[in-house]
């Protein structure tokens, strides 16, 4: 029976140290932080000399994929597809780099990892896939982007959205006095 949902277990970015960086797990396969550890040690040392794509371990599919300093992992299922899980990592991968402008790599992904977050988070929901399309989910991350709290704005912000709302007032008013 073929399923039309996707779902994975987990997402993680290590270092070129094999020290995490982000992990979201959806599942209760390695419950304590401890066991989360042990795993992403175990995959990083299987996967981190070789060039290959996809990897079996401990009863799970590993797709990855490694660039300058860092590794990114998408695990599912035995019994998922190949194809999905790595279209998950190609999206997340490739709206990172859009939105770190084509500079993955530590530095600029510690600087960022709010907009990693938000990232993931259009990706995936619960371990179930929503979005594998990079463009859609830096857009969606751009406008979620835009909803700071205006204790957390720069003065210009606040000066532009104080002026566009004035405008908008100010219009409404015209209108009305006009029609009125």
């Amino acid at each position: 029976m073929c399923s039309l949902i996707y779902f994975y277990d987990s997402v993680l970015i290590m270092d070129n140290d094999g020290e995490r960086l982000y992990a979201k797990y959806y599942d209760d396969t390695y419950p304590t932080v401890k066991e989360q550890k042990a795993f992403e040690k175990n995959i990083f040392n299987k996967t981190h000399r070789t060039d290959s794509e996809i990897a079996l371990l401990e009863g799970l599919t590993v797709v990855y994929k490694s660039n300058i300093d860092l590794y990114f992992y998408v695990i599912g299922s035995s019994h998922e597809n190949e194809l999905m899980l790595m279209s998950v990592l190609n999206c997340l991968f490739d709206s990172l780099s859009q939105m770190l402008r084509k500079n993955v790599e530590k530095r600029a992904l510690l600087e960022n990892m709010e907009g990693l977050f938000l990232a993931v988070d259009e990706i995936v929901d619960g371990g179930v896939i929503l979005e594998s399309d990079p463009q859609q989910v830096v857009h969606r991350v751009a406008l979620r982007g835009d909803d700071v709290p205006l204790t957390e704005q720069t003065v210009t912000q606040v000066r532009e959205y104080s002026h566009s709302s004035l405008s908008a007032v100010y219009l409404s008013i015209s209108f009305s006095l006009s029609f009125g």
